[in-house]
């Protein structure tokens, strides 16, 4: 009885400390973590999403054998807008995350949730910051929310 009780409560404890890890954001298509750069933003299964300096506003320049390396953050048929994050449409027709206009992407080299090993990568590619949703480095576009 007593390795049943102590089982559940740390199956308990484990849930509370996997929850307070990771927060879900109603209505948006993404999530946030902490990590060893702070809470940053995230996709629903907890993988870092990134942006990417040489990207447009509203457009992706990150095709072809960049895009295996760094996935698009893709919206799915049915999404649309949701306050600050919108939909783009990338050069083969497919749809992708964008938040304040700036693209969204994963990183093949993150292999589990909280990984941040694309952040700096050839100095252009950056997490996104929860506090304030900041990106983590000043990028090359006029948006005073990005530092």
């Amino acid at each position: 009885m007593k390795f049943k009780s102590f089982t559940v409560l740390a199956a308990a404890m484990m849930l509370t400390a996997c929850a307070a890890n990771s927060q879900n954001h109603a209505g948006e298509p993404v999530s946030s973590r902490d990590t060893s750069l702070g809470s940053i933003m995230t996709d629903k299964q907890g993988m870092t999403l990134y942006t990417f300096t040489k990207d447009a506003a509203g457009v992706s320049n990150c095709n072809g054998g960049c895009a295996e390396n760094w996935p698009p953050f893709m919206a799915g048929a049915s999404a649309h807008d949701t306050g600050k994050f919108t939909i783009i449409t990338r050069v083969d027709g497919s749809k992708q995350w964008a938040y304040e206009s700036k693209p969204l992407y994963l990183w093949v080299g993150d292999r589990a949730p909280g990984d941040v090993t694309g952040h700096g990568v050839k100095n252009v590619w950056f997490t996104v910051k929860m506090d304030s949703a900041k990106s983590h480095k000043q990028s090359n576009y006029n948006s005073s929310s990005y530092y």
